[in-house]
């Protein structure tokens, strides 16, 4: 179950799995999107809309998920909004805190943060009849959370990673894990401006980067992993030294 899976990273990480052979959910807010995303995948795949601000929508989209499939054995945390809506030029002219709106800075947390709770509060107490199960955040870089003219964004995904790890205490013993995984750098998404695209030529990391670790995440390789973040664009040296021993 992949929330905003139908652009950027949620994109990528959904067409990785289904190319690999899972069953993916493909959630997001527009029906439109999601219809025409799960169209485009190859596999087992269907759409929810859900938003992840919503409990009802969460709840009227599990149930959806639940009489088709039964259960959940995956949750990825991935739909956000980025700077651009509360600053469209936040690149090239980035405010301080104090002239960005109150209803801005809300909407952003409700749905970066609020919404990665939301999402696995309903989802745990599935995993937990099973005693099986993974939750993965999708995170961003520590620079993010400590620029200049980044707030909300920053305070928003310094809290999912505030959440994750005390999550992945909370479930100890569970049979359920919480880990954290993110690109490593700024990505060819919807959340770099038209205008600033171009300059960053080169700097921005393929959404595909994700591919991969998001495998091993969801795989029996990473059986009892717990609370670690995985950079993506350094998975290959990461998974080198997990593999032998030293991560």
């Amino acid at each position: 179950m992949i929330t905003g899976a139908t652009s950027g990273l949620g994109l990528a990480m959904a067409r990785a799995l289904s190319q690999a052979g899972a069953k993916v959910l493909i959630t997001g807010r527009d029906k439109n999107k999601v219809d025409q995303t799960v169209t485009s995948l190859a596999g087992d795949c269907m759409g929810a809309v859900i938003d992840v601000r919503d409990e009802s929508s969460i709840e009227k989209g599990l149930a959806e998920t639940l009489q088709s499939w039964g259960g959940v054995d995956v949750l990825i945390n991935n739909a956000g909004i980025g700077m651009q809506t509360v600053n469209p030029r936040f690149l090239t002219d980035p405010k301080p805190f104090w002239e960005i709106s109150s209803s801005g800075f809300r909407e952003m947390i409700d749905t970066n943060l609020t919404g990665y709770f939301l999402m696995a509060k309903a989802v745990t107490p599935l995993l937990l009849k099973t005693g099986h199960g993974r939750i993965i955040n999708i995170d961003v870089s520590e620079s993010t959370k400590k620029r200049r003219g980044f707030i909300p964004y920053g305070p928003s995904r310094a809290g999912t990673e505030s959440l994750s790890h005390i999550m992945a205490q909370d479930l100890l013993g569970h049979g359920v894990t919480v880990n954290l995984l993110q690109p490593g750098g700024p990505t060819e998404t919807g959340m770099v401006p038209d205008d600033s695209r171009t300059a960053m030529s080169g700097r921005l990391l393929n959404p595909d980067v994700m591919a991969e670790p998001v495998l091993f995440l969801c795989s029996d390789q990473s059986e009892g992993l717990n609370d670690v973040e995985i950079i993506a664009k350094d998975f290959q040296t990461w998974k080198a030294n997990f593999n032998a021993g030293l991560s």
